[in-house]
């Protein structure tokens, strides 16, 4: 059975962990392309300011027709790295970001090419078999001949991976009493049947006194 720490973000088993994180690292998330009926659907029910939802007003103001919510573009970059990278590594939850930039204005139709660079990583202070790996999401706008154009988006954030789990050497392995020879096996001490263990203060061998581990 697959352990919680060695589960992918989406509960499949994980192929990536810590360990696999390296600083210089790429991972190229895909291409997203812009659903304009979503769009202003998540507009307006999460950041309905006129220039996201109405049409009218936004084709005569500076912006020269809708735009997306801020929060869309990051939520598409978020399913994208889910999608590639969190549905793959043991990952565990994420401490913060310390930056998240739109640079630029994102349109119903527009497709984003989406990566993620690996900046750092060490082991977790805060949280013991998890290490803490800092990286740079970015998003760019393709041109008709799929060269990027325009950087839309960028943000930095931390994410919390587990380590690689460690196999038990089975040379390593403790024997059971089962597996010893009957020579070595613990003598178990006279049953209870025998009389003259009855009021005895013999105690079982097996048994340590000391406090629990």
């Amino acid at each position: 059975m697959t352990t919680p720490d060695a589960r992918s973000g989406t509960g499949r088993p994980a192929e990536l962990f810590f360990e696999d994180l390296v600083p210089g690292l790429t991972v190229d998330l895909g291409v997203v392309t812009v659903d304009g009926d979503e769009m202003v659907a998540f507009a307006r029910r999460f950041d309905p300011q006129w220039y996201h939802v109405d049409p009218d007003l936004a084709a005569a103001s500076r912006h020269g027709g809708l735009i997306a919510s801020g929060f869309y573009t990051v939520s598409l970059f978020m399913r994208a790295y889910v999608d590639h990278l969190l549905s793959r590594a043991a990952a565990d939850a994420s401490p913060g970001l310390e930056e998240l930039r739109w640079l630029a204005p994102v349109r119903a139709g527009d497709r984003l090419a989406v990566r993620v660079d690996v900046m750092g990583a060490r082991p977790s202070t805060a949280r013991p078999g998890l290490g803490t790996v800092s990286l740079t999401g970015t998003m760019l706008r393709l041109g008709p001949d799929d060269r990027p154009e325009q950087e839309v988006l960028r943000t930095r954030f931390r994410g919390w991976f587990a380590v690689r789990p460690v196999e038990a050497d089975p040379a390593e392995a403790t024997p059971t009493d089962a597996d010893r020879p009957a020579a070595d096996q613990p003598d178990s001490g006279p049953t209870a049947a025998d009389p003259s263990t009855v009021g005895s203060s013999q105690t079982d061998p097996t048994k340590s006194s000391g406090p629990p581990d």
